[in-house]
């Protein structure tokens, strides 16, 4: 009983205490955010603007994602994972497996600029129906362009892979490549790179001409023989690389040049250099400009598994050049659409749609600049420039100078060349006539 009356005594009291406690704990609290109020009341206000911002940084950086989530992923990573799971003696596997080391996305990005230059290239009376009132492009040449194009790419894709096995095993968008896998021996990848360069290059040579299947051949050695080694040795690696993207359309504008020009006068200097090779070097301007600002925004996000690769590039060696060079080269974009439209490549039309476009680009390039690539910023720059290049390409090709005037004119039956030509035939049969009467008499 006393035990039971002296709980009862205490418990009250215990009760008290606590919430004593409690009052003096919410007291404090109060005190300290009166003391809080009164300290940022008396913050001046640029030092409040800079503490704001330090933390508004600070968040953006610890939000930025880490992973790869929002860049896709490689395809040849995932076409390796796809041939693993199949049967060892699968023929799928195995041509699942030399599919990957192709690097398929790549390669059909490759195999579209030079497609949409061959079909750029400016041939007089484009949908005429007949062939000898006005050239038009061969179905077959463009055949032989792709397909040569596609294995001179898969070619030198295959060397990429071969050469760098053990630094793609450090990256998670490279880790599951065939050669790192064991999907394929290295000797298998070099059968499968010589096979592939060696039949690309004799189609760009036998089914479109010399200067093609130059360049191709120039490119492979370009991709695997110098920008694969340079990727561990300097930051320039970035813009040899661009010029390996910016010469497949330089090598569809070469592919159409050569089935345009006169007898005598398709000659490599001609093709590169002669009366409207304009056009082709400005496409591939175009594509080595986009280079940059797509690959430093791809390369910023993965910065750190670049830097354990051991592959040298701006994004982690030099952050704040890799966001100046791809505002600089985002701009560089501007003049080079007006020169195709100079040139007379691409209609009037051209211009405010592709002034759009890289006003769009050239925006997330300078907010990627502006915010070190923090707050999504190089997300949004890699996405845009995934839908600039596709954009100013079909775009370039729907308002090519004078394709919806023959358009028009093939709607209405009229056929560019007829008339002047029944003109002066009509002309030789008076001829004929008067020299007739003249004889007679």
């Amino acid at each position: 009983m006393v035990s039971q009356n002296g709980r009862q005594k205490e418990a009250p009291f215990a009760t008290k205490t606590l919430q004593s406690s409690s009052l003096h704990t919410s007291t404090e609290t109060n005190t300290i955010s009166t003391a809080t109020e009164e300290l940022v009341k008396e913050e001046l206000p640029h030092r409040r603007r800079k503490r704001l911002r330090a933390e508004a940084e600070a968040a953006a950086q610890n939000s930025e994602p880490t992973s790869t989530a929002d860049i896709p992923h490689d395809a040849s990573s995932r076409l390796s994972t796809a041939a693993s799971s199949l049967p060892t003696t699968s023929l799928r596997r195995l041509l699942t497996t030399y599919l990957s080391l192709s690097k398929p996305r790549l390669t059909f990005l490759i195999v579209l600029t030079a497609t949409a230059a061959y079909t750029l290239y400016p041939v007089p009376a484009l949908l005429s129906p007949t062939t000898t009132a006005a050239p038009s492009l061969s179905t077959l040449t463009l055949l032989y362009l792709t397909s040569g194009t596609f294995l001179a790419s898969s070619s030198a894709n295959a060397l990429n892979m071969l050469l760098e096995p053990s630094h793609d095993a450090k990256m998670s968008r490279t880790r599951n490549r065939p050669l790192v896998r064991g999907l394929i021996s290295p000797r298998g990848a070099l059968l499968f790179a010589l096979a592939t360069g060696i039949t690309g290059v004799a189609a760009l040579y036998v089914g479109v001409n010399p200067t093609t299947a130059a360049l191709g051949a120039f490119n492979i050695f370009l991709y695997a023989g110098v920008y694969t080694p340079l990727k561990r040795l300097h930051v320039a690696n970035t813009w040899v690389g661009a010029v390996v993207g910016g010469i497949p359309p330089l090598m569809g504008w070469t592919a159409a040049a050569g089935q345009c020009a006169q007898a005598g006068a398709d000659g490599w200097r001609d093709l590169l250099f002669g009366q409207g090779a304009a056009g082709g070097w400005l496409l591939a301007a175009l594509l080595f400009a986009w280079q940059f600002p797509h690959f430093n925004a791809l390369s910023w996000t993965i910065r750190e598994e670049y830097k354990r690769a051991g592959y040298k590039m701006l994004a982690w060696t030099n952050p704040a050049r890799n966001a100046r060079v791809a505002v600089r080269y985002s701009v560089v974009m501007f003049p080079v659409c007006y020169g195709l439209w100079y040139v007379g490549v691409v209609g009037p039309a051209f211009l405010p749609l592709s002034t759009g476009v890289n006003a769009w680009m050239a925006w997330e390039a300078a907010r990627f600049w502006r915010d070190g690539g923090g707050k999504g910023s190089a997300r949004r720059l890699f996405w845009a420039s995934v839908w600039h290049l596709p954009v100013l390409l079909v775009g370039a090709m729907v308002l090519k100078t004078g394709l919806w005037e023959r358009v028009w004119r093939g709607v209405r039956g009229e056929v560019e060349g007829l008339e002047g030509d029944d003109e002066g035939w009509e002309e030789e049969e008076e001829e004929e006539d008067e020299d007739g009467v003249g004889g007679v008499s």
